[in-house]
């Protein structure tokens, strides 16, 4: 939840700049759901199927996110 929390909070700043370190949270969150991701794997909470699923969804979402902040980056304004 705190992935699209973190989207959402920075599409309502000022700047760009605020924005893409909104972003940049929103990427961390990604990082720390892996990690969430592989505890739950490792202590059997979710079975390996679930969790090739889950990471592989959120490999993906961390890339987008990379993608977006290098856009904003570059982006005047």
């Amino acid at each position: 939840m705190s992935i699209p929390a973190n989207i959402v909070e920075g599409s309502g700043q000022e700047s760009r700049r605020e924005f893409g370190r909104f972003l940049r949270y929103a990427a961390n969150s990604a990082n720390e759901l892996e990690s969430h991701l592989m505890i739950a794997r490792d202590t059997s909470a979710i079975n390996l199927n679930d969790f090739i699923a889950l990471s592989t969804r959120t490999v993906e979402v961390r890339k987008m996110l990379r993608g977006l902040i290098k856009r904003v980056a570059a982006s005047p304004g």
